[in-house]
C-alpha cells in the first residue's frame, strides 16, 4: 500500500524529492494532492514499509 511521506510545493520541487529518493534506491512517485490557483501541492508517496525510512533519509538530506 503507498503512503505519503511528504508534501511537496510545486511540480519542481516534488520531482527534485522524487529524484532524490529514487536515486537513494527506494520505490516512489509524485501524485497531484491540491490546486489552489497558481499553487499545486504534490504528495510523494512510497510503499508503507520504507516510510520510515524515507522520513530518515529526508532529514538527512535536509528536506525536512
Amino acid at each position: 500500500m503507498w503512503t505519503a511521506v511528504y508534501l511537496a510545493t510545486g511540480f519542481d520541487k516534488a520531482t527534485s524529492i522524487e529524484n532524490k529518493l529514487l536515486e537513494e534506491g527506494f520505490l516512489v512517485k509524485k501524485r497531484l494532492f491540491s490546486k489552489e490557483g497558481d499553487e499545486e501541492l504534490y504528495e510523494i508517496l512510497a510503499p508503507e514499509f520504507e516510510a520510515s525510512e524515507i522520513q530518515a533519509v529526508l532529514y538527512d538530506l535536509g528536506i525536512i
